[in-house]
């Protein structure tokens, strides 16, 4: 018999919510391209360690707003706090983010995690490696040049990167868009892991299975703003706003 997926659920994966390890405050945070305003004027608030889905549709936001969560972005207005800080350096380096197309270095999978660990002091470097290579299915293309594995594979070598600093926030762009169903599992399955662990994980995803599978709280943004923001069960059931709604159904926004 064929082997049957079985993809992580809500009801499997989920603990308690906690405060988060990085309480996150944004306030009118806004970005502009040229004569084009992206975000306009962003409140939100992240208490706990739920794990927390962007949805909405293309162009509403979702990726700038994490670009400018992590510090690649600078804000045209407004204010990203992190533990009540400003974002600085010693705060991103708490942070990891992984994005739809991975970005990995010209060199083998080993190497790729190695320069990882290097980037300061880790104990036990060697079996952190190790567990890095298994949980990513890799560990049989561990002297592989990273640039010619698959796009699953890929994907799962820069989850593992940026995971094995032991991140207090993992932010994940897209992370499983076009990939095949067992690298997503792969995917969903470390993201279901590392929440078990306390990590703060905030997802963008286009993918509604994926957002119920793993969501359990929901940020949903149109036309630069965020129309809500609510927990999973009330988003998928019966969400509030007109342009929520419309995009479950399947509906095209513009």
């Amino acid at each position: 018999m064929p082997e049957i997926l079985s993809f992580p659920t809500r009801t499997e994966h989920t603990p308690s919510k906690v405060p988060s390890p990085m309480p996150l405050s944004v306030r009118h945070l806004a970005f502009q391209a040229g004569h084009t305003s992206i975000l306009k004027g962003v409140d939100l608030d992240l208490e706990t360690d739920a794990l927390t889905v962007l949805m909405g549709p293309n162009g509403a936001g979702k990726s700038v707003l994490l670009r400018l969560l992590h510090g690649l972005l600078a804000p045209s207005f407004g204010e990203v706090r992190w533990n009540g800080l400003p974002l600085d350096k010693s705060l991103r380096r708490q942070q990891a983010l992984v994005f739809q197309k991975p970005v990995l270095l010209r060199r083998s999978v080993r190497a790729n995690l190695s320069f990882a660990l290097g980037l300061r002091p880790v104990p036990n470097r060697a079996e952190k490696l190790a567990h890095a290579l298994a949980t990513a299915g890799l560990e049989h293309l561990s002297k592989r040049q990273a640039r010619v594995l698959s796009g699953g594979e890929q994907q799962r070598l820069a989850l593992a990167r940026a995971l094995i600093l032991d991140p207090k926030v993992l932010m994940l762009d897209e992370p499983t868009a076009n990939l095949d169903p067992a690298s997503t599992l792969f995917i969903e399955q470390a993201i279901a892991s590392a929440r078990r662990r306390g990590v703060k994980v905030i997802l963008v995803t286009h993918d509604q299975h994926q957002a119920r599978r793993l969501g359990e709280e929901v940020v949903f943004l149109h036309d630069g703003k965020i129309t809500e923001h609510s927990d999973a069960e009330s988003f998928f059931d019966s969400p509030k706003s007109a342009a929520a709604r419309a995009y479950l159904s399947g509906d095209i926004l513009v």
